[in-house]
Protein backbone atom coordinates (compact mmCIF):
# COMPACT_ATOMS: atom_id res chain seq x y z
CA UNK A 1 0.00 0.00 0.00
CA UNK A 2 2.41 2.28 0.57
CA UNK A 3 4.59 1.80 -2.80
CA UNK A 4 1.08 2.09 -4.29
CA UNK A 5 0.54 5.80 -2.65
CA UNK A 6 3.99 6.86 -3.40
CA UNK A 7 3.49 5.89 -7.37
CA UNK A 8 0.07 7.45 -7.11
CA UNK A 9 1.48 10.71 -5.51
CA UNK A 10 4.42 11.31 -7.71
CA UNK A 11 1.75 10.56 -11.00
CA UNK A 12 -0.46 13.33 -9.37
CA UNK A 13 2.32 16.09 -9.38
CA UNK A 14 3.42 15.29 -12.98
CA UNK A 15 0.06 15.71 -14.22
CA UNK A 16 0.00 18.74 -12.25
CA UNK A 17 3.08 19.97 -13.56
CA UNK A 18 2.28 19.44 -17.27
CA UNK A 19 -1.22 21.29 -16.94
CA UNK A 20 0.39 24.38 -15.54
CA UNK A 21 2.92 24.28 -18.16
CA UNK A 22 -0.05 23.76 -20.88
CA UNK A 23 -1.67 26.99 -18.85
CA UNK A 24 1.49 28.95 -19.63
CA UNK A 25 1.88 28.59 -23.03
CA UNK A 26 -1.90 29.13 -23.72
CA UNK A 27 -0.93 32.90 -23.10
CA UNK A 28 0.17 33.74 -26.36
CA UNK A 29 0.34 37.18 -27.58
CA UNK A 30 -2.74 38.29 -29.25
CA UNK A 31 -2.61 37.82 -33.03
CA UNK A 32 -5.18 40.88 -33.39
CA UNK A 33 -6.41 44.45 -31.72
CA UNK A 34 -10.06 45.06 -30.50
CA UNK A 35 -10.58 47.06 -33.38
CA UNK A 36 -13.16 49.02 -31.33
CA UNK A 37 -10.86 50.16 -28.81
CA UNK A 38 -8.36 51.19 -31.65
CA UNK A 39 -11.09 53.29 -33.09
CA UNK A 40 -12.25 54.94 -29.88
CA UNK A 41 -8.49 55.64 -29.18
CA UNK A 42 -7.76 56.89 -32.98
CA UNK A 43 -11.19 59.09 -33.14
CA UNK A 44 -10.40 60.58 -29.58
CA UNK A 45 -6.96 61.85 -31.13
CA UNK A 46 -8.67 63.13 -34.27
CA UNK A 47 -11.22 64.90 -32.28
CA UNK A 48 -8.74 66.58 -29.40
CA UNK A 49 -5.32 66.72 -32.24
CA UNK A 50 -5.03 70.49 -31.87
CA UNK A 51 -5.11 70.30 -28.02
CA UNK A 52 -3.62 67.19 -27.68
CA UNK A 53 -0.65 68.87 -29.71
CA UNK A 54 -0.51 71.63 -27.73
CA UNK A 55 0.15 69.37 -24.68
CA UNK A 56 -2.97 68.77 -23.67
CA UNK A 57 -3.83 64.81 -21.72
CA UNK A 58 -3.84 62.00 -23.93
CA UNK A 59 -6.85 59.85 -24.00
CA UNK A 60 -7.77 56.11 -23.11
CA UNK A 61 -5.57 55.33 -20.32
CA UNK A 62 -8.20 52.78 -19.59
CA UNK A 63 -8.31 50.86 -22.26
CA UNK A 64 -4.72 49.24 -21.51
CA UNK A 65 -3.42 49.50 -24.81
CA UNK A 66 0.57 50.90 -25.46
CA UNK A 67 0.35 53.18 -28.33
CA UNK A 68 2.52 56.11 -29.22
CA UNK A 69 1.46 59.47 -31.41
CA UNK A 70 3.44 60.68 -33.93
CA UNK A 71 2.65 63.78 -36.11
CA UNK A 72 3.58 63.62 -39.90
CA UNK A 73 6.70 65.21 -39.37
CA UNK A 74 7.92 61.96 -37.54
CA UNK A 75 7.67 64.09 -34.06
CA UNK A 76 6.06 62.09 -30.79
CA UNK A 77 3.49 63.72 -29.44
CA UNK A 78 2.40 61.40 -26.72
CA UNK A 79 3.02 58.13 -25.42
CA UNK A 80 1.86 55.41 -23.04
CA UNK A 81 5.18 54.52 -21.75
CA UNK A 82 8.54 55.26 -22.52
CA UNK A 83 10.47 52.46 -24.82
CA UNK A 84 8.26 52.14 -27.50
CA UNK A 85 8.73 52.68 -31.06
CA UNK A 86 8.45 56.12 -31.66
CA UNK A 87 9.44 56.03 -35.73
CA UNK A 88 7.74 54.12 -38.59
CA UNK A 89 10.80 52.55 -39.63
CA UNK A 90 11.04 50.59 -35.82
CA UNK A 91 7.45 49.97 -35.84
CA UNK A 92 7.26 48.13 -39.06
CA UNK A 93 10.23 45.88 -37.98
CA UNK A 94 8.21 45.21 -35.06
CA UNK A 95 5.05 44.33 -36.68
CA UNK A 96 3.28 47.35 -34.53
CA UNK A 97 -0.27 48.48 -35.65
CA UNK A 98 -0.01 52.06 -37.55
CA UNK A 99 -3.39 53.71 -38.07
CA UNK A 100 -3.26 57.60 -39.28
CA UNK A 101 -5.27 59.86 -37.69
CA UNK A 102 -7.44 62.12 -39.85
CA UNK A 103 -8.35 65.93 -39.02
CA UNK A 104 -10.62 67.53 -41.18
CA UNK A 105 -10.09 64.79 -43.69
CA UNK A 106 -6.33 65.15 -43.95
CA UNK A 107 -4.08 62.84 -42.22
CA UNK A 108 -2.46 64.94 -39.38
CA UNK A 109 -0.17 62.40 -37.65
CA UNK A 110 -0.27 58.47 -36.85
CA UNK A 111 -0.98 56.13 -33.85
CA UNK A 112 1.08 53.06 -33.70
CA UNK A 113 0.00 50.54 -31.64
CA UNK A 114 2.78 48.58 -29.87
CA UNK A 115 2.95 44.92 -31.35
CA UNK A 116 3.70 43.05 -27.32
CA UNK A 117 3.97 39.55 -29.16
CA UNK A 118 7.73 39.27 -28.27
CA UNK A 119 7.99 40.10 -24.50
CA UNK A 120 5.07 37.89 -24.09
CA UNK A 121 6.63 34.80 -26.16
CA UNK A 122 10.31 35.68 -23.53
CA UNK A 123 8.03 35.97 -20.72
CA UNK A 124 6.34 32.49 -21.82
CA UNK A 125 9.25 30.73 -22.56
CA UNK A 126 11.10 32.07 -18.87
CA UNK A 127 7.62 30.13 -17.44
CA UNK A 128 8.25 27.01 -19.08
CA UNK A 129 11.56 27.23 -18.71
CA UNK A 130 11.11 27.54 -14.50
CA UNK A 131 8.22 25.08 -14.64
CA UNK A 132 10.26 22.27 -16.77
CA UNK A 133 13.03 23.11 -13.90
CA UNK A 134 10.86 22.21 -11.44
CA UNK A 135 9.24 19.49 -12.36
CA UNK A 136 12.90 18.47 -13.16
CA UNK A 137 13.72 19.48 -9.88
CA UNK A 138 10.54 17.67 -8.35
CA UNK A 139 10.67 13.95 -10.14
CA UNK A 140 14.49 13.70 -9.13
CA UNK A 141 13.40 14.26 -5.82
CA UNK A 142 11.05 12.21 -5.78
CA UNK A 143 12.78 10.11 -7.54
CA UNK A 144 15.50 9.97 -4.69
CA UNK A 145 12.92 10.17 -2.12
CA UNK A 146 11.27 6.84 -3.23
CA UNK A 147 14.67 5.14 -3.97
CA UNK A 148 15.59 5.57 -0.31
CA UNK A 149 12.47 4.33 0.57
CA UNK A 150 12.89 1.14 -1.64
CA UNK A 151 16.00 0.64 -0.08
CA UNK A 152 15.42 0.98 3.44
CA UNK A 153 12.26 -0.93 3.31
CA UNK A 154 13.26 -3.83 0.35
CA UNK A 155 17.11 -3.52 -0.27
CA UNK A 156 18.32 -3.65 3.08
CA UNK A 157 15.72 -6.16 4.91
CA UNK A 158 17.11 -8.54 2.04
CA UNK A 159 20.56 -7.91 2.47
CA UNK A 160 19.63 -8.98 6.12
CA UNK A 161 18.10 -11.66 5.27
CA UNK A 162 21.10 -12.60 3.31
CA UNK A 163 23.15 -12.04 5.79
CA UNK A 164 20.72 -14.37 8.01
CA UNK A 165 20.74 -17.30 5.49
CA UNK A 166 24.75 -17.42 5.46
CA UNK A 167 24.07 -18.51 9.14
CA UNK A 168 21.87 -20.69 9.24
CA UNK A 169 23.67 -22.25 6.10
CA UNK A 170 26.91 -22.31 8.16
CA UNK A 171 24.74 -24.14 11.76
CA UNK A 172 25.30 -20.85 13.63
CA UNK A 173 21.62 -20.46 15.08
CA UNK A 174 22.45 -18.07 18.02
CA UNK A 175 22.55 -15.22 15.61
CA UNK A 176 18.68 -13.62 15.66
CA UNK A 177 17.55 -11.80 12.66
CA UNK A 178 16.92 -7.86 13.40
CA UNK A 179 13.86 -6.88 11.87
CA UNK A 180 11.85 -4.16 12.23
CA UNK A 181 8.55 -5.71 12.77
CA UNK A 182 6.54 -2.53 11.03
CA UNK A 183 8.91 -3.14 7.88
CA UNK A 184 6.94 -3.95 4.78
CA UNK A 185 8.47 -7.17 4.98
CA UNK A 186 8.25 -7.65 9.04
CA UNK A 187 5.73 -11.04 9.24
CA UNK A 188 7.76 -12.57 6.39
CA UNK A 189 11.15 -11.75 8.63
CA UNK A 190 9.63 -12.41 11.78
CA UNK A 191 8.96 -15.99 10.48
CA UNK A 192 12.49 -16.41 9.20
CA UNK A 193 13.82 -15.68 12.95
CA UNK A 194 10.64 -18.19 14.15
CA UNK A 195 12.47 -20.97 11.52
CA UNK A 196 16.10 -20.08 13.47
CA UNK A 197 14.61 -20.53 16.84
CA UNK A 198 12.33 -23.94 16.32
CA UNK A 199 16.17 -24.90 14.26
CA UNK A 200 17.94 -24.30 17.09
CA UNK A 201 15.70 -26.40 19.19
CA UNK A 202 15.39 -29.16 17.19
CA UNK A 203 19.40 -29.18 16.85
CA UNK A 204 19.66 -28.99 20.74
CA UNK A 205 17.02 -31.87 20.97
CA UNK A 206 19.31 -33.81 18.29
CA UNK A 207 21.98 -33.36 20.41
CA UNK A 208 20.53 -34.51 23.63
CA UNK A 209 18.88 -37.71 21.94
CA UNK A 210 22.28 -38.50 20.11
CA UNK A 211 24.06 -38.19 23.54
CA UNK A 212 21.17 -40.31 25.31
CA UNK A 213 22.01 -42.99 22.40
CA UNK A 214 25.74 -43.25 23.16
CA UNK A 215 25.32 -43.53 26.85
CA UNK A 216 22.79 -45.79 26.39
CA UNK A 217 25.22 -48.32 23.86
CA UNK A 218 28.32 -47.88 25.87
CA UNK A 219 26.36 -48.65 29.15
CA UNK A 220 24.83 -51.93 27.33
CA UNK A 221 28.58 -52.88 25.66
CA UNK A 222 29.73 -52.77 29.29
CA UNK A 223 26.80 -54.88 30.97
CA UNK A 224 26.66 -57.01 28.00
CA UNK A 225 30.69 -57.41 27.68
CA UNK A 226 31.12 -58.45 31.40
CA UNK A 227 29.05 -61.79 31.20
CA UNK A 228 30.42 -62.34 27.27
CA UNK A 229 34.17 -62.19 29.39
CA UNK A 230 32.71 -64.46 31.85
CA UNK A 231 31.10 -67.16 29.37
CA UNK A 232 34.63 -67.47 27.20
CA UNK A 233 36.50 -67.01 30.49
CA UNK A 234 34.26 -70.78 32.00
CA UNK A 235 34.47 -72.05 28.15
CA UNK A 236 38.24 -71.63 27.58
CA UNK A 237 38.79 -73.29 31.14
CA UNK A 238 36.76 -76.41 30.16
CA UNK A 239 38.63 -76.41 26.91
CA UNK A 240 41.40 -76.92 28.97
CA UNK A 241 40.48 -79.36 31.37
CA UNK A 242 38.36 -81.69 29.51
CA UNK A 243 39.31 -84.88 27.65
CA UNK A 244 35.97 -85.50 25.81
CA UNK A 245 36.46 -84.61 21.85
CA UNK A 246 32.37 -84.15 21.52
CA UNK A 247 32.27 -81.89 24.92
CA UNK A 248 35.46 -79.95 23.17
CA UNK A 249 33.36 -79.12 20.10
CA UNK A 250 30.13 -78.26 21.61
CA UNK A 251 32.64 -75.37 24.15
CA UNK A 252 34.41 -74.52 21.30
CA UNK A 253 30.73 -73.77 19.27
CA UNK A 254 29.77 -71.44 22.60
CA UNK A 255 33.04 -69.94 22.86
CA UNK A 256 33.40 -68.90 19.35
CA UNK A 257 29.53 -67.73 19.71
CA UNK A 258 30.66 -65.68 22.73
CA UNK A 259 33.13 -64.20 20.06
CA UNK A 260 30.71 -63.36 17.77
CA UNK A 261 28.31 -61.63 20.35
CA UNK A 262 31.69 -59.65 21.69
CA UNK A 263 32.16 -58.60 17.91
CA UNK A 264 29.03 -57.35 17.49
CA UNK A 265 29.05 -55.23 20.50
CA UNK A 266 32.49 -53.75 20.03
CA UNK A 267 31.03 -52.99 16.39
CA UNK A 268 28.08 -51.24 17.78
CA UNK A 269 30.00 -49.62 20.33
CA UNK A 270 32.54 -47.89 17.96
CA UNK A 271 29.79 -47.18 15.58
CA UNK A 272 28.85 -44.39 17.96
CA UNK A 273 31.54 -42.48 18.18
CA UNK A 274 31.80 -38.96 17.03
CA UNK A 275 32.62 -39.76 13.48
CA UNK A 276 34.71 -42.46 14.63
CA UNK A 277 37.66 -40.12 15.27
CA UNK A 278 37.86 -41.62 18.73
CA UNK A 279 38.91 -45.54 17.08
CA UNK A 280 42.76 -45.47 16.77
CA UNK A 281 44.72 -46.59 13.83
CA UNK A 282 48.21 -47.25 14.47
CA UNK A 283 49.61 -47.95 11.09
CA UNK A 284 53.30 -49.82 10.46
CA UNK A 285 54.97 -52.41 8.24
CA UNK A 286 53.69 -55.53 8.82
CA UNK A 287 54.87 -59.16 6.97
CA UNK A 288 51.80 -60.33 4.74
CA UNK A 289 52.84 -63.93 6.98
CA UNK A 290 50.81 -62.60 9.68
CA UNK A 291 47.75 -62.23 7.51
CA UNK A 292 46.63 -65.88 7.15
CA UNK A 293 46.94 -65.84 11.43
CA UNK A 294 44.28 -62.90 11.23
CA UNK A 295 42.08 -64.86 8.86
CA UNK A 296 42.11 -68.03 10.64
CA UNK A 297 41.48 -66.54 13.72
CA UNK A 298 38.01 -64.63 12.35
CA UNK A 299 37.04 -68.20 10.77
CA UNK A 300 35.49 -69.96 13.74
CA UNK A 301 33.45 -72.19 11.86
CA UNK A 302 35.96 -73.63 9.41
CA UNK A 303 34.45 -72.07 6.44
CA UNK A 304 37.68 -71.09 4.50
CA UNK A 305 39.17 -73.02 1.77
CA UNK A 306 43.01 -73.54 1.90
CA UNK A 307 44.62 -70.54 0.61
CA UNK A 308 47.60 -68.02 0.39
CA UNK A 309 48.96 -64.87 0.76
CA UNK A 310 51.88 -63.84 -1.19
CA UNK A 311 55.06 -62.58 0.95
CA UNK A 312 55.46 -58.65 1.03
CA UNK A 313 55.55 -56.14 3.39
CA UNK A 314 52.31 -54.03 3.81
CA UNK A 315 51.18 -50.75 5.92
CA UNK A 316 48.32 -51.50 8.44
CA UNK A 317 47.14 -52.06 11.94
CA UNK A 318 47.19 -55.80 12.85
CA UNK A 319 44.70 -55.03 15.84
CA UNK A 320 42.21 -53.35 13.39
CA UNK A 321 43.00 -55.16 10.34
CA UNK A 322 41.87 -58.48 12.79
CA UNK A 323 38.53 -56.48 13.35
CA UNK A 324 38.41 -56.02 9.53
CA UNK A 325 38.77 -59.90 8.34
CA UNK A 326 35.89 -60.42 11.79
CA UNK A 327 33.46 -58.26 10.34
CA UNK A 328 33.58 -59.71 6.89
CA UNK A 329 33.55 -63.50 7.72
CA UNK A 330 30.98 -62.78 10.30
CA UNK A 331 28.60 -61.23 7.55
CA UNK A 332 29.65 -64.17 4.72
CA UNK A 333 28.56 -66.81 7.58
CA UNK A 334 25.23 -64.97 8.39
CA UNK A 335 23.90 -63.80 5.07
CA UNK A 336 25.48 -66.69 2.84
CA UNK A 337 26.18 -69.94 4.71
CA UNK A 338 28.67 -71.31 2.55
CA UNK A 339 32.11 -72.40 2.02
CA UNK A 340 34.44 -68.83 1.53
CA UNK A 341 37.38 -68.92 -0.77
CA UNK A 342 40.32 -66.50 -0.65
CA UNK A 343 42.63 -65.37 -3.41
CA UNK A 344 45.45 -62.93 -3.15
CA UNK A 345 47.21 -60.70 -5.75
CA UNK A 346 49.00 -57.81 -6.65
CA UNK A 347 47.75 -54.83 -8.30
CA UNK A 348 49.28 -51.72 -8.67
CA UNK A 349 50.49 -50.33 -5.45
CA UNK A 350 48.06 -52.69 -3.19
CA UNK A 351 48.18 -56.11 -1.73
CA UNK A 352 44.40 -57.59 -3.01
CA UNK A 353 42.52 -60.06 -1.25
CA UNK A 354 39.25 -61.02 -2.39
CA UNK A 355 36.95 -62.64 0.14
CA UNK A 356 33.85 -64.36 -1.75
CA UNK A 357 31.33 -66.96 -0.74
CA UNK A 358 29.12 -68.58 -2.63
CA UNK A 359 25.67 -66.73 -0.99
CA UNK A 360 22.80 -64.90 -3.30
CA UNK A 361 24.63 -61.32 -2.75
CA UNK A 362 23.02 -58.28 -2.67
CA UNK A 363 21.26 -56.19 -5.20
CA UNK A 364 22.72 -54.41 -7.88
CA UNK A 365 20.60 -51.35 -6.81
CA UNK A 366 22.20 -52.01 -3.51
CA UNK A 367 25.55 -52.35 -4.11
CA UNK A 368 26.59 -48.24 -3.51
CA UNK A 369 24.81 -48.00 -0.41
CA UNK A 370 26.23 -51.35 1.36
CA UNK A 371 28.66 -49.34 3.08
CA UNK A 372 26.79 -47.07 4.33
CA UNK A 373 26.25 -46.98 8.27
CA UNK A 374 23.19 -48.44 9.56
CA UNK A 375 22.88 -49.66 6.28
CA UNK A 376 21.12 -53.17 5.74
CA UNK A 377 19.87 -55.10 2.35
CA UNK A 378 16.31 -55.83 1.50
CA UNK A 379 17.71 -59.54 1.13
CA UNK A 380 18.69 -60.06 4.72
CA UNK A 381 15.17 -60.90 6.15
CA UNK A 382 15.20 -61.65 9.73
CA UNK A 383 18.69 -61.88 10.35
CA UNK A 384 19.92 -59.71 13.02
CA UNK A 385 22.40 -56.61 12.61
CA UNK A 386 23.03 -53.51 12.54
CA UNK A 387 24.42 -52.46 9.26
CA UNK A 388 27.59 -51.46 10.85
CA UNK A 389 30.21 -54.00 9.77
CA UNK A 390 31.30 -53.10 6.57
CA UNK A 391 30.61 -49.08 7.60
CA UNK A 392 33.26 -49.87 9.93
CA UNK A 393 35.97 -51.78 8.04
CA UNK A 394 36.06 -49.12 5.03
CA UNK A 395 36.50 -46.60 7.72
CA UNK A 396 39.84 -48.87 9.07
CA UNK A 397 40.88 -49.84 5.85
CA UNK A 398 41.01 -45.69 4.46
CA UNK A 399 42.93 -44.96 7.93
CA UNK A 400 45.29 -47.70 6.35
CA UNK A 401 45.75 -45.83 3.02
CA UNK A 402 44.05 -48.68 1.58
CA UNK A 403 40.18 -49.61 0.34
CA UNK A 404 37.29 -51.61 0.38
CA UNK A 405 34.86 -52.96 -3.11
CA UNK A 406 32.15 -55.39 -2.90
CA UNK A 407 30.71 -56.82 -5.94
CA UNK A 408 28.23 -59.48 -7.08
CA UNK A 409 30.05 -62.75 -8.99
CA UNK A 410 28.16 -65.17 -11.16
CA UNK A 411 29.26 -67.30 -8.31
CA UNK A 412 28.45 -65.59 -5.26
CA UNK A 413 29.35 -62.39 -3.34
CA UNK A 414 33.21 -61.20 -2.99
CA UNK A 415 34.51 -57.99 -0.93
CA UNK A 416 38.33 -56.86 -1.98
CA UNK A 417 40.40 -55.72 0.56
CA UNK A 418 43.05 -53.76 -1.14
CA UNK A 419 45.88 -53.42 1.66
CA UNK A 420 48.85 -50.53 0.15
CA UNK A 421 52.28 -52.24 -0.05
CA UNK A 422 55.15 -50.54 1.90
Amino acid sequence: MRIKGVIFSFAVSLILAVIAVSFALRETPDAYLDTVTVNNIVKSFSNNWNNIKGGADRPSFEYNLDYAVIDNDGNLIAATRRGLNENINDAVRNRDTIVDVRVGGEIAGKVIFYNDAARIAERNKRTVVLLSAIIFIGTALIFTGYTAYLRITILRPFKKLKGFARHIAAGNLDIPLDMDKNNLFGAFTESFDLMREELKSAKKNERKAEQSKKELVASLSHDIKTPVASIKAVTEYMLFVTENEEDKEQLETINAKAEQINALITNMFHATLEELQALSVSVADIQSTAIPGLIINADYERRIKPFSIPSCIVSADLLRLQQVFDNIISNSYKYAGTDIEINACFEEQHLIIDITDFGKGVQEDELPLILNKFYRGKNTGTKGGYGLGLYISNYLLNMMSGDIRCENRPNGFSVRLMLRLA
